[in-house]
């Protein structure tokens, strides 16, 4: 498997998780290996928004994030041992980008920037 496949592969998986962390199906801390700190709290911190949101009145806020499933996924090195990934998801109520930075670090790639859209 080329490099780049690989990438994509562990890029697909990590904004499948994080995108299910945000539904409140899947627990955070199975992100703490692939996700640097600074992402795993800013992750956690949306999910808990998510979770306040979805609480709240709005008819369509439970269904955030519901039955997410990527659809494709785009990877690009950047330099030695660093690639910039793109995601489309799809959920019951859209369409999302999801941009990811992986750097490598001792033979360990490691998510260094999730933004999700």
């Amino acid at each position: 498997m080329g490099e780049s496949r690989e990438v994509c592969a562990i890029a697909r998986g990590t904004v499948q998780a994080a995108i299910e962390v945000l539904a409140g199906t899947r627990p955070i801390q199975q992100l703490s290996r692939r996700l640097d700190q600074r992402c795993l709290a800013s992750l956690q911190h949306r999910a808990a928004l998510t979770r306040r949101l979805a609480s709240g009145s709005s008819p369509t806020a439970g269904r955030l994030h519901r039955n997410p499933a990527v659809r494709s996924v785009r990877a690009c090195e950047v330099a030695d041992g660093i690639y910039e990934a793109s995601a489309v998801v799809v959920d019951e109520l859209r369409v999302r980008a999801v941009a990811v930075r992986l750097e490598r670090s001792n033979q360990v790639w490691r998510v260094t920037a999730l933004e999700i859209g």
